[in-house]
């Protein structure tokens, strides 16, 4: 009953980039690749991705190219190469020094927006690049300084790999696994509502880090008690999503719920109710709404649906 297969790709996955690993150290190519007019740059201005068409509705990635991508890396942010795209190089670069980065683009370039609010509607793969290089910039941003003695770090590898000047300590870019689940009890399945939804209407699946030493299947069954104080029996795998807001990756169970009285942990949760099929296909009917349809919350909740 829990094996549930994914319906569909999870937005921000599918990327289109060949990450071509084996030239981040080929120091002749990406200093080719920089200044190659046909090479292409995703600018972030503070972890927000340029694109056009937004108020519109229809949104797309503005990649730059040329003149216009050599006025945004002159604002001497840090870059990495993401990999290649048919054959084009392709480079994630900062641009969030500036105060306004417009005025280093020409003009009806588009705007720089939030990413997580559109990337349901981005053509496919662009959703995937601009995350990767929010990611990464976030990533490169946050990590200048030795995490082992201190000293500063400066890029290698293309900017994928950070080295310190004191100790020559290697720092690579962080991803946090964390799981996300749909812990079903019949014909019902639980959803909470926690304190930090801007919709408080909204109520989703639970989610959770996973800590050292802990097994995918261990963080569910321990998420599950810690927040809503319930058993979980068999855990299934659904499928996973890149959540580089700003370093995580979302990894998405079907869970078994054992119990059925919930108890609350009210640091973690406003609310927690088991919902009915019907409830869920009418929630708007019931007063709630459900995780937006980019999410792979949303997914796990759609796909038992149409289990």
């Amino acid at each position: 009953m829990l094996s549930i297969p994914a319906s569909r790709p999870n937005a921000y996955t599918g990327s289109p980039l060949d990450r071509a690993g084996e030239k981040r150290d080929d120091a002749e190519f990406i200093a080719s690749a920089l200044t190659h007019p046909d090479s292409l740059f995703v600018p972030v201005w503070r972890a927000r991705s340029l694109m056009k068409g937004v108020a519109e509705g229809h949104p797309e990635a503005v990649l730059l190219t040329g003149a216009a991508a050599e006025s945004v890396r002159m604002a001497d942010g840090p870059w990495a190469f993401l990999g290649m795209w048919e054959g084009r190089p392709v480079f994630a670069v900062d641009c969030s020094h500036a105060d306004d980065p417009l005025p280093l683009l020409p003009e009806g370039m588009g705007t720089f927006t939030d990413l997580r609010q559109v990337a349901g509607l981005l053509p496919a793969g662009e959703a995937s690049v601009l995350a990767h290089a929010r990611g990464i910039m976030h990533w490169r941003v946050k990590h200048r300084f030795c995490g082992v003695c201190g000293a500063r770090c400066n890029p290698r590898s293309a900017g994928n790999v950070m080295m310190c000047d004191g100790c020559g300590a290697q720092h690579f870019p962080r991803t946090d696994p964390a799981v996300i689940m749909l812990v079903v009890r019949g014909d019902s399945c639980l959803l909470g509502h926690s304190h930090r939804f801007p919709n408080v209407t909204m109520y989703s699946t639970l989610a959770g880090f996973v800590e050292p030493g802990e097994s995918l299947e261990e963080a569910v069954r321990r998420e599950v008690k810690e927040e809503a104080g319930i058993d979980v029996g068999r855990v299934m795998y659904h499928s996973s999503q890149p959540w580089p807001f700003p370093s995580s990756i979302m990894l998405g169970f079907h869970a078994e719920g054992l119990s059925e009285e919930i108890r609350i942990d009210p640091e973690e949760l406003k609310d927690a109710r088991w919902f009915s099929r019907d409830q869920i296909r009418d929630h708007q009917a019931h007063g709630f709404s459900l995780p937006r349809a980019d999410s792979i919350a949303r997914r796990l909740i759609e796909d038992w649906l149409a289990s």
